[in-house]
């Protein structure tokens, strides 16, 4: 999926385009699978008494409304939240985007980034992920966490600011 193009300046183009590692998506999963689990084996214990049949029913509709909200909660919410988030660098700018009901984020030009950096510890270097951090001229550094390939994206955005310090929009 692209960036909207609703976005970018009328000759701006995209180079990298990514939503945050698929790490984040870890925990909701075991969310989805221990709470369909759990509900499934309710369930069918419910089911093996002899309860009234209305009675089994309520409880069996009640069993589905908590695995309903709790992965409303913990496993569709986290989702949409990592679905809607963008960090986009094209060759002008680098731009973060996040929020579902409400939206937040930044726009960096590449002509004001002083430095790019990345960290990342053993797990995060085993799943090739990890934090990249800029520095522009007006703010305290920023740092952009689970950014897949971070090696990577820190290279790309480095060669992308380097090409742009010759450019007209470079203030050097």
């Amino acid at each position: 999926m692209g960036y909207p193009d609703k976005v970018l300046a009328a000759d701006e183009q995209v180079v990298l385009h990514r939503h945050p590692h698929w790490k984040r998506l870890i925990w909701p999963v075991l969310v989805l699978l221990a709470a369909s689990a759990v509900a499934a084996f309710v369930a069918g214990y419910v089911n093996q008494l002899a309860w009234d049949p209305t009675a089994t029913m309520v409880v069996q509709l009640v069993i589905a409304a908590i695995w309903l909200v709790i992965i409303g909660w913990l496993t569709l919410w986290p989702f949409l939240s990592w679905w809607t988030t963008h960090f986009v660098i094209t060759d002008r700018r680098v731009m973060f985007r996040r929020g579902l009901l409400t939206r937040a984020g930044i726009d960096i030009p590449l002509a004001r980034i002083n430095s790019v950096e990345f960290q990342h510890g053993l797990v995060d270097r085993m799943l090739r992920t990890g934090t990249l951090i800029i520095e522009s001229a007006s703010q305290d550094p920023l740092e952009f966490y689970d950014v897949p390939r971070v090696e990577q994206v820190h290279s790309l955005l480095y060669h992308e600011v380097f090409d742009t310090l010759g450019s007209e929009e470079s203030p050097r």
